[in-house]
């Protein structure tokens, strides 16, 4: 006889089908995607849990399964209903086509709906028929969302070039026109065919200036209102105000975007007002002033043409009237007392702005200066009055007093720190944000920023006088993309963006600057929270991997088959993934023992209600404590149901558990197994894997003890370690 044994026919090697038709239901859950597997005939035969949740169904699959999908009905992403026979899957199923990253619309029994992404590929057996085919899909409704809120704000852009109110072009490096906006083909009078597409040049009037404009763009400089001439297709010529900066691509000039203010109506105003200032100015050197000599009693002797003009009234009338007359009755006590003092030699002369009354009932406002003329002993002869109209400054000054207190109110409206300074760095106004935001009140005068304490974004400290306003106002420029941190004098810091621009006058001389604080505390927290998310998912994926890895290695090692080892490899992945879904439910933030005891142990006994007795306070695990527990019991609840307790209806289980305080001041939690009434229980001939993989998580993991005895009666297991969760 040969001692040489012989082995059995190599077995028939399964096909793709066969191999997922055969897996146990496990396999296909663990597929990180919905998954569905249909026959030759595009019966469904498998699917995995998270196919049935997004097809809000769980379709069955004997008799009375469905055919090429288990959504309640298809339809293209345009809203066009596909019936189940003609989609991807019975196209793979009949025809062998496989179908990549299409879009399909599932419906479900409820009526909601999501957008799929499809990836289907036929299955053939070994000579190349088609044994069936396999879809794996994914719910990308939220992509879809994110797509058309791209496009939206897309479109919303597209409008708000096309619709602005202002002139917008955008001309390429080669100075051609590429786009053009409405309201530029309105303000010069082409059609987009008439003005896009040519060169920049054709519809400037001054060379030279279309030349600096250029110039200037290509090198990097931005234009803010630079003065241009542009002619109309009419001929007209249209002052123009532009504003724009360039995009340079790797250092190349690609194209500018400008914007055109028309300024035409604005700029003949000023023509018009300058040429009538020339005049005013020629007039005022033909004794432009008004002239009046008074008596004592305030009544005219003399006037000049000019005087009469300003109060529209004739020398013969003047001449007949005081000049407390045409003074408003508000003006003429002030106007009186200040005189009757003059003529009393208490002062030689003063100056005051009263209000007159025309004939016409208008009001004219009057700058006087009263000055006396004395006779040979120094008394008081009469007074020279010098008067001049200021109706149109006054106005001007309300206007501006207006303007100003606008500007104030708009400033101090601002949700954002706002503060102005003078050119030397003096503040000079500040609005209650930044009152807010520095956390005091600021002196008008001090020098440079509204702020308490600055620091760079490395925590060191940066002067006052180096901080970006003073870099605006000292090197006469914008400062953009820098950032500080601002420490209030409670000691509070609040990283904020600085937006200082110096200010000019109409000469262009420097003549202060404004500052916008924009605090960005939360825009820093929430960067901050994504990074440590990050980092606690890094950590939580590679300790999850050590821990499948020390299982693989543990189960290997007392494996008697690859069957065996599969088996026990399985159902330790599983108690490991329960444990894993507990604390996915709770955030990753720890999970109670009482629900943890209770999700394992009813995950593997049918009869755990009956049979088993769970007691103990409210103890909550962190995520790494509750891992290890979860290991530890699903090995003794294994055990328990294929030899101990739980193998026998008549046997009983008693899980409790209590916290007593520790050396270290922390409680300690000791856990008690406790299996009765099963079959007579022997000790184990070998230490197996299971007792090894529990000690490791209590005493090594945890830091705890670990004792497992198997008396007669049943198994009994002590374990105690910190319950570093504590009761709730």
């Amino acid at each position: 006889m040969s001692n040489i044994e012989e082995f059995p026919a190599a077995a028939r090697r399964l096909t793709e089908f066969e191999a997922l038709t055969a897996a146990a239901p496990s396999v296909f859950d663990a597929v990180p995607g919905a998954v569905y597997l249909c026959d030759q005939d595009g019966w469904l035969v498998r699917y995995n849990a998270e196919a049935a949740e997004l097809w809000g169904q769980t379709p069955p699959v004997g008799d009375k399964r469905p055919r090429f999908c288990g959504s309640h009905a298809l339809f293209l992403p345009d809203g066009t209903p596909l019936a189940h026979d003609v989609c991807p899957m019975a196209t793979a199923v009949f025809a062998g086509t496989s179908t990549r990253n299409a879009e399909v619309v599932m419906e479900r029994a409820d009526g909601s709906r999501f957008t799929a992404l499809v990836n289907i590929r036929a299955l053939k057996d070994h000579e190349g028929k088609i044994q069936g085919a396999i879809n794996c899909f994914q719910d990308i409704s939220g992509h879809k969302e994110l797509e058309e809120t791209i496009r939206q704000k897309n479109a919303d852009l597209e409008d708000f070039f096309e619709n602005s109110a202002i002139g917008l072009h955008i001309v390429g490096g080669d100075g051609i026109i590429q786009r053009a906006n409405k309201a530029e083909l309105a303000l010069l009078g082409y059609t987009a065919e008439e003005y896009v597409g040519r060169h920049i040049v054709e519809f400037h009037v001054d060379a030279p200036v279309i030349g600096d404009i250029l110039h200037k763009l290509s090198c990097g400089e931005n234009l803010d209102r630079y003065p241009a001439r542009l002619r109309a297709k009419d001929g007209s010529i249209k002052q123009v105000q532009i504003t724009s900066n360039s995009r340079f691509e790797e250092g190349k000039f690609i194209s500018t975007r400008c914007f055109t203010t028309d300024v035409t109506d604005l700029r003949e105003a000023e023509t018009a007002r300058r040429e009538s200032d020339e005049r005013l100015t020629a007039t005022y050197d033909a004794a432009t002033i008004g002239i009046a000599e008074a008596d004592k009693d305030g009544r005219l002797l003399r006037v000049n043409d000019t005087l009469c003009r300003m109060l529209g009234r004739s020398r013969e009338e003047l001449l007949n009237m005081t000049f407390f007359d045409y003074t408003q009755e508000e003006d003429q006590k002030e106007d009186g007392a200040l005189y009757a003092r003059q003529m009393a030699g208490e002062i030689n002369n003063y100056a005051l702005r009263k209000r007159a009354t025309r004939p016409d009932g208008s009001t004219v406002y009057l700058d006087v200066y009263s000055s006396s003329v004395l006779d040979a002993e120094g008394s008081f002869r009469y007074g020279v009055r010098v008067l001049q109209d200021v109706t149109a400054a006054k106005r001007m000054e309300d206007r501006i007093r207006e303007s100003e207190q606008h500007l104030r109110d708009l400033l101090e409206a601002l949700p954002a720190a706002v503060y102005t300074t003078d050119a030397i760095g003096r503040i000079t106004f500040f609005n209650n944000a930044a009152v807010e935001m520095s956390g005091r009140t600021p002196e008008i005068g001090d020098m440079w920023c509204v702020t308490w304490r600055l620091y760079n974004t490395d925590g060191t400290l940066l002067p006052h006088d180096q901080c970006p306003m003073a870099v605006a106002l000292k090197e006469n420029r914008p400062v953009r993309g820098a950032e500080a941190i601002a420490e209030r004098p409670d000691g509070r810091r609040i990283p904020f963006i600085p937006y200082p621009t110096p200010l000019h006058d109409a000469d262009g001389k420097l003549i202060g600057a404004i500052n916008m604080l924009v605090d960005i505390t939360e825009r820093k927290q929430a960067e901050n929270r994504q990074r440590l998310l990050i980092d606690e998912l890094n950590h939580r994926v590679k300790n999850t991997l050590a821990t499948v890895q020390s299982l693989a290695i543990q189960t290997a090692r007392q494996a008697e088959s690859l069957e065996d080892f599969s088996l026990r490899f399985e159902a330790r992945l599983l108690a490991l993934s329960r444990a894993h879904d507990l604390l996915t439910r709770r955030n990753w933030e720890g999970v109670s023992l009482d629900t943890l005891t209770r999700e394992v142990l009813t995950a593997l006994a049918d009869n755990a209600g009956r049979q088993v007795e769970i007691n103990g306070p409210f103890v909550d695990l962190d995520p790494r404590t509750a891992l290890n527990v979860t290991m530890v019991l699903n090995e003794l609840a294994t055990n328990a149901i294929k030899y101990g307790a739980l193998s026998s209806e008549a046997g009983t289980l008693a899980l409790t558990w209590r916290l007593e305080a520790g050396s270290d001041l922390k409680p300690r939690l000791i856990l008690e197994w406790r299996e009765r009434g099963g079959p007579p229980v022997a000790p184990p001939i070998r230490r197996g894997t299971g007792s090894r993989l529990m000690e490791r998580a209590i005493e090594r993991d945890l830091g705890g003890h670990f004792d497992l005895a198997f008396e007669p009666s049943g198994v009994v297991c002590r374990m105690s370690f910190s319950a570093a969760g504590g009761p709730a």
